[in-house]
């Protein structure tokens, strides 16, 4: 039972570790970490429903999950090889349009969810 615990244990420091690294040194994966705490702030706010803030929360991991996936693929490529190939670009290409798939795929769910709420507010827009 005591070394599950401890592999328990490394498993989290490596995994907060990581954390970590990438809130240190990715800008996007800060953007994307703003745009959260914004996107909290305007839930609570504008007092969304609680079904809505859980939308909310599971695009925002989705978000974050899905740069850190980003990150870790372009790392890998870079470990395997330093050199311009075709196969090394595809990889990175592809990583990078999902993170664009999922930020426009937030960027909706954000419009769908607040706008309702924002526009009786502010009509003349």
């Amino acid at each position: 039972m005591r070394k599950i615990l401890r592999q328990h244990h490394i498993s989290f420091k490596n995994a907060f570790a990581g954390l970590y690294w990438a809130i240190r040194t990715q800008p996007n994966f800060r953007i994307h970490f703003v745009c959260a705490i914004g996107a909290i702030w305007l839930g609570k706010y504008l007092h969304i429903t609680q079904t809505e803030m859980m939308v909310i929360f599971l695009t925002i991991l989705l978000g974050l999950a899905g740069e850190m996936i980003n990150t870790a693929i372009e790392s890998v490529t870079d470990l395997v090889t330093r050199q311009w190939r075709q196969e090394a670009k595809i990889a990175k290409d592809v990583s990078a349009g999902m993170m664009l798939t999922i930020a426009m795929g937030a960027v909706g769910i954000a419009a769908y969810i607040f706008i309702p709420y924002i526009y009786p507010r502010f009509p003349s827009f």
